[in-house]
């Protein structure tokens, strides 16, 4: 990570955030703030507990926020994302961590067992018997016990075991190894989050959940009890709870939100849970050519494996945006507009797809108002391992 923030002088100036060097992420601390209370608030009104994912926000800071706001622990989706984060927060509390990837090859798991002697917590899921038994050596060889968490596959076909009788082999494997302990079950539906609509997103969650509460029953009848049962998402959080399976949700985007998850029917009656608290600050670099205008900000700033950003404020109503290459992006205005853009304009653009968008920024711009008020590192971001 770049130790390099460029507008330090800009932080606590009334107006600064106008003048934000960009293109920059820019984090709405009253919108964070409000997303991470309404989740709370939301799941204890469920009595169901959070296990946020760390792998949107990345950031220390935010990890804190939802640690004092009750969390469980964090989520990581690799191992080098909890490595920075309780790197970063060391003797501060971030130390409860579950990795819902399985960790594979001895360099690795040298280095999951290295984390796990500095964590309250540390837990790492598995599908697979040699890697069980791998994970069972290394820690006999480190004297340290580890909780492991059987993956499994309840739709979406990229890691997990895919029968009861696969989790069960896992189950008797780890009890036969006396420093590994079963924990539970992870079943994450992620082909079930950006389901639009509310009824089929809950119907096919529903389904995912039903075979994991099986998968549940047939270990616990062999002796193997499962007491944590975690997965979820910020699509399916409003649904989850209903089908009485999962005792915590690994929710992640609700932070932060983005245009993808504005697509989606969160609730069922319309409302918003959650409101748009990131933003890519751009500014319009050339404006030779009339219909549109090219901004500094492209596939280096803004993720583009879903659907386009949307311009929040800086440009014309209707305004769509377009990638024209690593650093640039075009808007094209609407027609009959005549109030074209010009160079130096700022252009606020709500993020399409949140998490690997943070994965662009060495730093979130805190916002509140039309003030800059603090630069948060974001410590994990391009922790590929």
């Amino acid at each position: 990570m770049s130790q390099v923030f460029l507008d330090h002088d800009l932080i606590g100036r009334p107006g600064g955030r106008a003048d934000i060097t960009t293109p920059a992420l820019v984090l709405d601390l009253d919108a964070l703030e409000a997303n991470l209370a309404a989740m709370t608030a939301w799941a204890k009104s469920q009595d169901i507990a959070l296990r946020p994912h760390a792998k949107t926000h990345k950031c220390a800071t935010v990890g804190r926020l939802q640690m004092d706001g009750g969390a469980l622990g964090l989520c990581c989706a690799k191992l080098a994302e909890a490595e920075a984060l309780a790197a970063a927060e060391k003797g501060a509390g971030l130390d409860r961590f579950l990795l819902t990837s399985p960790v594979v090859g001895a360099r690795k798991i040298d280095r999951l067992m290295t984390l796990a002697a500095g964590c309250a917590e540390l837990m790492v899921v598995v599908d697979d018997v040699g890697n069980v038994e791998a994970l069972a050596a290394a820690a006999e060889a480190a004297g340290r016990d580890l909780g492991l968490l059987i993956d499994v596959d309840v739709g979406q076909r990229r890691t997990g075991v895919i029968s009861a009788e696969a989790a069960l082999a896992l189950a008797e494997r780890i009890a036969a190894a006396p420093r590994l302990t079963l924990r539970g079950l992870q079943g994450y539906a992620g082909e079930a989050q950006h389901i639009a609509d509310f009824a089929e997103r809950q119907r096919a969650s529903h389904e995912s959940l039903a075979f994991l509460a099986a998968v549940r029953d047939r270990l616990a009848a062999a002796g193997h009890p499962c007491p944590i049962m975690t997965g979820g998402g910020t699509g399916t959080h409003a649904v989850d709870p209903a089908a009485g399976v999962l005792n915590e949700l690994q929710v992640g985007s609700y932070t932060v939100c983005d245009v993808e998850y504005d697509a989606v029917d969160l609730t069922g009656d319309g409302t918003r849970r959650f409101r748009n608290a990131l933003f890519v600050y751009a500014r319009v670099v050339s404006a030779s050519h009339a219909g549109f205008a090219t901004i500094d900000a492209g596939s280096k700033s803004l993720a583009m494996d879903g659907p386009a950003p949307r311009v929040a404020f800086g440009a014309p109503e209707e305004t769509t945006y377009a990638c024209s290459g690593d650093e640039f992006g075009e808007l094209a205005l609407p027609r009959g507009n005549n109030d074209p853009l010009r160079p130096g304009d700022l252009v606020a653009l709500v993020v399409p797809h949140c998490d690997p968008t943070i994965n662009c920024f060495d730093w979130y711009h805190c916002v509140r108002g039309d003030t800059l008020v603090d630069a948060w590192p974001i410590e994990a971001r391009g922790a590929a391992s």
